[in-house]
């Protein structure tokens, strides 16, 4: 008889996994865990190749480049996933059908579909920890990355760099419109400012100011060389100063990157500011909708490309291993491809970003399928 009140349940036990299930899941994970831990070295030694002269020549701190690498390594992962993933399951399942073992599987009465489900299980555990990376974590390592690049790395050095945020353009609401000539995002100061208010399409103000300051204590700018221009029915006014302190309706991060502020807010942020930027008809809303778009395609991908890894791979090949890598690696790389090049072309263009974004899943989600009714027979 069995003791029922010392048997202990493990979480398997309650999912009801199977030997087999534990077995495959098992190498599921280590494979996708040890293709990370052995790419990741590999892309830190090559940036470091790329880097290291403007490294030394800008003489940057060591505890610096070791934030870096940190953001690095998340920042690389995320970017490069969809290849790990489906180059690890390529790989050991390749082992498993060069070695007959699924060929005893499947004729021990166990279904393809069947076989499937630590495949997916393994896809669920890995989308989870994707989906909540991409929310939270990946960000704040985006925003190191692009720091430390664009500080360091592009220019001649720290201060160089600050200011090469030049021409800046924005819609701040459907009435006014802010231009800098350039902004530097460690002193909060932007330079050649000009605001313009439209009124039933026509100019009704104007603001200019040689250079405009942040004053994070008081949430309010100081203008150098200030200047109004107020235009009226029987001429205009003019009202001046060397110095004024003022509020305004935009944010500092108005000023900055596009592409960068989007990668570095976690999804309750990004959401709030895109919100902010259709209430002010911003006109490249495209940018965030992508990248908040990706946040949830990724890790979807991890069921696609799984299934593709499993049909591809699960077939004894004359060409053995080397041929299902070949496969895997075209059809990934594939994936990559299509991902960047609709997500640029939404960025650029009018074109819809929610399809061009889930676009790349609904078309390898259509080879999936085939794939496997091919597998299966």
């Amino acid at each position: 008889m069995i003791d029922k009140k010392n048997k202990k349940f493990s979480l398997s036990d309650l999912v009801g996994l199977t030997i087999l299930d534990k077995y495959i899941l098992k190498r599921y994970l280590a494979t996708f865990s040890a293709m990370l831990l052995l790419f990741v070295p590999i892309g830190i030694i090559i940036d470091v190749s790329e880097k290291i002269n403007k490294m030394i020549e800008n003489k940057i701190p060591l505890s610096e480049i070791a934030i870096y690498y940190y953001h690095f390594t998340i920042y690389f992962a995320n970017s490069l996933f969809p290849i790990f993933l489906f180059l690890s399951i390529i790989w050991f399942t390749s082992k498993l059908a060069n070695n007959t073992e699924i060929i005893a599987i499947l004729s021990s009465g166990i279904s393809f579909t069947r076989f499937l489900r630590p495949y997916l299980i393994g896809a669920s555990i890995v989308s989870v920890f994707v989906l909540l990376m991409g929310f939270y974590v990946v960000p704040k390592s985006s925003e190191g990355f692009n720091y430390f690049r664009y500080t360091y790395l592009r220019g001649n050095g720290k201060e160089a760099m600050m200011g090469n945020v030049t021409d800046v353009y924005r819609q701040i609401n459907p009435k006014e419109f802010l231009y800098v000539n350039s902004f530097n995002a460690e002193t909060k100061m932007a330079f050649n400012f000009a605001l313009e208010r439209f009124e039933k399409q026509k100019m009704v103000s104007k603001i200019t100011a040689t250079r405009i300051k942040w004053n994070p204590k008081d949430s309010t700018y100081t203008l150098y060389d200030y200047a109004k221009r107020t235009v009226g029915e029987l001429g205009d006014t003019l009202e001046r100063a060397s110095e004024k302190e003022a509020k305004f309706s935009f944010d500092l991060e108005d000023l900055t990157p596009v592409v960068y502020i989007a990668e570095t807010l976690s999804l309750h942020k990004l959401n709030d500011f895109i919100d902010k930027q259709k209430e002010r008809g911003a006109s490249n809303i495209n940018v965030y909708m992508v990248v908040l778009y990706k946040k949830y395609s990724v890790p979807v991908a991890a069921f696609i490309l799984t299934i593709i890894a499993v049909a591809v791979s699960s077939m004894k090949r004359r060409g053995g291993m080397g041929m299902n890598l070949t496969i895997g690696i075209a059809i990934a790389f594939g994936y990559v491809f299509f991902d960047k090049i609709f997500g640029t072309i939404a960025e650029k263009s009018t074109f819809s970003p929610f399809l061009a974004v889930w676009f790349p899943n609904m078309f390898f989600g259509v080879l999936a399928i085939y794939l496997l009714r091919n597998a299966k027979r």
